[in-house]
């Protein structure tokens, strides 16, 4: 990913210095253009701009731990968590340096590929945003999403998460449909990705009825009713001799919402409502 950034600034005319834990792993993108650093202190002097794009929050640390960074802006877009982020930019003020932390939302064959729709959340130093927003912005789209350093990779790794969630259920269904010789996966396909796209308005209902506290509002499928189809889910699942491992933690929460002590008070309203009261489940203190 660092090596995609470099070489998108390195084509847009940018002056890039360029160091890797690994030696030779820059030699590309020396040929390119860029120049080379003997170590991660050198490549910091070099230029007010330094972004670090590492393995994890420790190595950003180890990497930068002889660097002088007075002065410096650092942007780190190292993948971390958001007290990682915090952390960190509470390190390089310490240091002397402004701070923005990264969450990159693409691969890197979309960078430099405006039109792929990537883009980067950055959070930390306003001032740093504002005065790098030109060049950070040539490599890929930026959101900034304000002054907690944390925030960043909190929304990234919320939006992977539910990223993930989605693969799970992918997942899933193919391993439900590939044995059966007379179900073409090619024409399964967009049924699939159909149905999964004409399920994405339950986004916003979800905020909505976060943000207003009322779970029943628009509800077209209650819980009680979704708790009841668990059964047929999971009986499909051994019927076609796959695990049901994916779908069952989700299945569990949905019946503790209904039928447990965290659920409302009011059990009719429990039944009535949809799927959101889940997230009263993950957020309690009762959840391991």
């Amino acid at each position: 990913m660092g090596t995609a950034f470099a070489r998108v600034w390195l084509a847009a005319g940018y002056s890039v210095t360029v160091w890797n834990r690994t030696p030779g792993r820059a030699d590309a993108l020396v040929a390119e253009g860029a120049r080379p650093a003997a170590s991660a202190a050198a490549a910091v002097a070099a230029n007010t701009l330094v972004v670090t794009c590492l393995l994890d929050d420790a190595s950003v640390g180890a990497a930068l731990e002889d660097a002088d960074l007075t002065g410096k802006d650092l942007v780190d877009i190292t993948t971390g968590t958001p007290a990682q982020a915090r952390a960190r930019g509470e390190w390089a003020a310490a240091r002397g340096a402004r701070f923005l932390s990264g969450g990159i939302m693409a691969v890197p064959p979309m960078i430099g590929v405006p039109e792929a729709g990537g883009y980067v959340f950055y959070s930390g130093s306003p001032e740093l945003f504002e005065t790098h927003r030109a060049a950070l912005a040539v490599p890929v789209g930026t959101r900034y999403v304000g002054a907690n350093a944390g925030h960043a990779a909190l929304q990234d790794v919320a939006l992977l998460s539910g990223m993930y969630g989605m693969l799970a259920g992918i997942t899933h269904a193919f391993a439900l449909v590939r044995a059966e010789a007379e179900i073409s996966l090619k024409e399964f396909t967009p049924l699939l990705t159909g149905w999964l796209m004409s399920m994405s308005p339950t986004v916003e209902q979800v905020a909505e009825q976060l943000e207003s506290g009322d779970y029943t509002s628009d509800v077209v499928s209650n819980l009680a009713m979704q708790v009841a189809g668990v059964k047929t889910f999971v009986g499909t699942a051994h019927e076609q001799g796959v695990s049901p491992e994916l779908l069952t933690p989700y299945f569990d929460l949905m019946k503790r919402r209904l039928e447990g002590p965290e659920g409302p008070a009011d059990d009719h309203e429990a039944g009535a409502e949809g799927l959101t009261g889940l997230v009263e489940l993950l957020t309690s203190d009762s959840v391991g």
